[in-house]
């Protein structure tokens, strides 16, 4: 196992060159299959978490986000980025206590969004979002720790497809210290291109949560660094879930369960765990 610096020096060499997928698993078991499968770094999903305990996302609070990057980031042996949504604060000095916590929890990478949660007014105002980085920045420095840090445009994600002030913001978070740049809900060439070339030579994170037409490689020849699949992948497995259980409860039959994995390769999977 490796330790929380190796972890995160790994993790910045892996946005020095090439592209990496960055999957992201929603508690220990899924955080452990997808390292044996090869990957070099997780993410955590708020989303995943959030439906892991019942409720939808964004409803849970600082504490059991902060608990949940800790079991993830001690469980398994490689680098952990964290959604860590909007910082869990109304103003940039608590974004500052939080993410300092946050890099207390060992891992390797964090994300701060520019959302409100409120769809009346989605994106906070620009020199809000600038000094909600900023006191990000600032927190990672002063703890010392060699923590990413991932600046979010939301537009896409929130009704505002605005691709040029999408770009604007992105290179006003790279001047303010984001290490890593990100417009979740991008879908075409041309936007992601534009994404990359706006904030060239930092690295852009690419979101692919839906069926899509490209490939780990095609994603690569544009210039994408490194691409994150945020809640696709516990969607996935809820749907298996929703679908047997339905099955059950509408029809009373039980023929979907025989496609579940078998228990022998889930307990030799997890064996060693």
């Amino acid at each position: 196992m490796k330790n929380t610096q190796e972890k995160r020096n790994a993790f910045h060499a892996l946005h020095q060159s090439g592209c990496f997928v960055m999957p992201n698993p929603w508690d220990q078991g899924s955080a452990r299959a997808l390292e044996q499968m090869g990957f070099k770094a997780l993410a955590s999903t708020s989303a995943g978490l959030c439906w892991s305990r019942g409720h939808a996302d964004g409803h849970l609070g600082l504490e059991q986000t902060l608990e949940h990057l800790q079991q993830l980031a001690a469980f398994t042996s490689l680098p952990v980025n964290a959604d860590f949504e909007s910082g869990f604060a109304d103003n940039a000095e608590g974004v500052y206590r939080n993410v300092l916590r946050a890099t207390e929890t060992g891992v390797a990478g964090l994300s701060i969004e520019d959302s409100t949660g409120n769809p009346d007014a989605p994106l906070r105002p620009l020199e809000e979002s600038l000094e909600r980085l900023q006191a990000a920045r600032e927190a990672i420095d002063a703890s010392g720790s060699k923590v990413l840090l991932t600046g979010r445009a939301e537009h896409f994600f929130v009704g505002m497809p605005d691709l040029d002030d999408c770009l604007h913001r992105l290179q006003a978070y790279a001047k303010a210290g984001a290490d890593c740049l990100y417009a979740p809900g991008i879908r075409t060439r041309e936007q992601i291109t534009a994404v990359i070339g706006a904030v060239a030579p930092k690295p852009v994170n690419v979101l692919i949560g839906w069926d899509s037409d490209l490939s780990v490689a095609e994603l690569e020849s544009l210039g994408v660094r490194r691409i994150s699949v945020g809640g696709a992948l516990a969607r996935a497995a809820w749907n298996g879930f929703l679908q047997a259980a339905r099955q059950i409860a509408e029809q009373g039959r039980f023929d979907a369960l025989g496609q579940g994995t078998p228990a022998k390769e889930l307990n030799e999977r997890f064996a060693d765990s």
